[in-house]
């Protein structure tokens, strides 16, 4: 039995017809798409009832036709408010460039644009003029490398490859199995399953080479979840501690902590004369380090006491720095 074309398929081949004026009429498409003539029908009924098409049918030619011009078939249909923000999403866009899902999602806006052509009737430049995006830092990812590990974990196969720790200058030999790959803070990430060290552990794309698939097969566990993986880290590296986080910020500061999410367990508790304290439950306290860092004088760690130490012995350090004589 021969299974007949999906209805787009068969809407598009109409439409074709219709957009050259060919003679289209239920006996041929019978003939030609290898439908019922109730199906003809009901696809015809759909596309001038459902998707506004101005199809109807010239009793003199016995066929149906176009009584206007249709450059493309409407397969999406979107309000005025809707296609702005599709292209506020398609300038966000460029931000990603270069990187591994930039051409696959350009590709696909400019499906979706031919679809909606000569159905809307504002053009959004103007809008789009206001509206703008930038990140800092940017990461760089390998195409290859970004393919072959998405494969891997679409696939649930194992994989090889060199993995370069940050601050050596060798890359050692890794034989995985990949979980999930996540963009965090603008770098992918890979986590996956290191059978040597009986744990999940996380690679950044930027400091993977070679990679190999192998034709071994694993399972992912079914309780893995990426949410619950990173819900004790800032940003990328969680842990297996239970650091309560206590920073107090000065009122200059506090106004910018107040505008942002930071993290799902922040507690945020207003102080006299515009100051604020943020509490936060983390699983590592390498990133918040580095965080409060960023934010100069205007924070203040309150506790633990194994961050505020930290935190003195980089401030120690960053005095002598900038205590010199940058001539000497």
């Amino acid at each position: 039995m021969q299974l007949s074309r999906p209805p787009l398929e068969r809407m598009l081949r109409i439409h074709d017809s219709l957009r050259r004026g060919a003679l289209v009429n239920c006996t041929r498409l019978v003939e030609e798409l290898e439908v019922s003539r109730k199906t003809i029908v009901r696809d015809i009924a759909f596309m001038r009832d459902r998707l506004d098409l101005p199809i109807e049918f010239d009793p003199h030619l016995n066929a149906y036709r176009y009584t206007s011009p249709v450059n493309a078939f409407p397969t999406v249909n979107v309000t005025e408010g809707e296609l702005l923000a599709l292209l506020v999403a398609q300038r966000a866009l460029e931000q990603y460039r270069g990187t591994p899902f930039h051409r696959q999602l350009e590709v696909a806006f400019g499906k979706l644009a031919a679809g909606l052509r000569d159905r809307i009737s504002f053009s959004p430049a103007d809008e789009l003029r206001a509206v703008s995006f930038k990140n800092i830092g940017l990461g760089k990812t390998d195409l290859a490398v970004f393919n072959a590990l998405s494969a891997a974990v679409l696939h649930q196969t194992e994989v090889t490859f060199a993995y370069r720790k940050p601050g050596t200058g060798q890359a050692a030999p890794r034989r995985v199995q990949p979980y999930h790959l996540a963009n965090r803070e603008n770098l992918w990430y890979l986590v996956a399953h290191d059978p040597e060290r009986g744990a999940l552990r996380t690679f950044a794309l930027t400091r993977i080479s070679a990679v190999t698939a192998t034709k071994t097969a694993f399972k992912r566990p079914a309780d893995f979840s990426p949410e619950k993986f990173f819900a004790n880290a800032l940003g990328v590296l969680g842990g297996t501690g239970d650091w309560r986080v206590v920073l107090r910020f000065q009122p200059g500061a506090a106004e910018r902590v107040r505008e942002r999410e930071w993290h799902e367990s922040q507690e945020l508790r207003e102080l006299p004369g515009g100051a604020l304290e943020l509490r936060l439950r983390l699983g590592a306290l390498e990133e918040v380090e580095q965080w409060v860092l960023g934010w100069g004088a205007a924070a203040e760690v309150v506790g633990p006491p194994e961050l505020r130490e930290k935190i003195r012995r980089t401030a120690v350090q960053l005095a002598a720095i900038y205590g010199r004589d940058q001539a000497s």
